[in-house]
């Protein structure tokens, strides 16, 4: 492992699992996936699906949801996959009937009927949930594949972290909060070209 300071293809050993978090490297081609923070909501031999953080649409969750109370809270853009469908995460844990534990205090989906009610009755939890349309996939293997190639940098999720829709620049304070091997990629110009 080398320990220049100023390595620009860190060694990164941590492995995809449910909470931990994936990072683009600086290039990666794909449009959609450029420069994008995903949290891992499962991974297994089956395939991974996550929703990507750092994506947002102009469009507000009353649009998407006929039952939900008129909220402030952004939707994101969670991914390709099944984009006509919302998803949720939250930090109301038991309070939402159905709902799992991604990480440590934060939840996915449960009962929207419940969601609604308790947003309903005090708008000021709106902050504790994050809404998706679509999530992003990969199929078996195809992930690791990507990280064979170093597409992807893995490192831990946190509640503030996965919560904090304030943050300008997701994908260059999660690079930096990686350490100090990691914050150097997040110099990268978007376009090298104009270097």
């Amino acid at each position: 492992m080398a320990r220049d300071f100023l390595d620009l293809d860190p060694e990164n050993r941590l492995k995809p699992a449910a909470g931990r978090l994936l990072v683009s490297e600086p290039y990666l081609p794909d449009p959609y996936f450029r420069r994008t923070v995903v949290l891992l909501c499962e991974h297994n031999t089956e395939g991974t699906f996550g929703f990507v953080l750092n994506r947002h649409m102009d469009i507000a969750v009353n649009d998407l949801l006929a039952n939900m109370p008129v909220i402030g809270s952004q939707v994101g853009i969670g991914g390709p996959v099944q984009s006509d469908n919302l998803y949720f995460l939250h930090t109301l844990g038991p309070r939402i009937e159905g709902s799992l534990e991604v990480v440590d205090g934060v939840f996915m989906g449960g009962d929207h009927e419940q969601l609604s009610g308790i947003l309903a009755a005090d708008e000021k939890l709106t902050k504790h949930v994050r809404f998706f349309v679509g999530y992003a996939g990969w199929s078996k293997d195809q992930l690791n594949e990507e990280l064979k190639e170093r597409s992807w940098l893995v490192t831990r999720g946190t509640k503030r972290r996965i919560m904090d829709i304030r943050s300008s620049d997701l994908w260059a304070d999660t690079l930096r909060g990686m350490g100090r091997r990691f914050a150097p990629l997040a110099n990268f110009p978007e376009d090298p070209s104009l270097n």
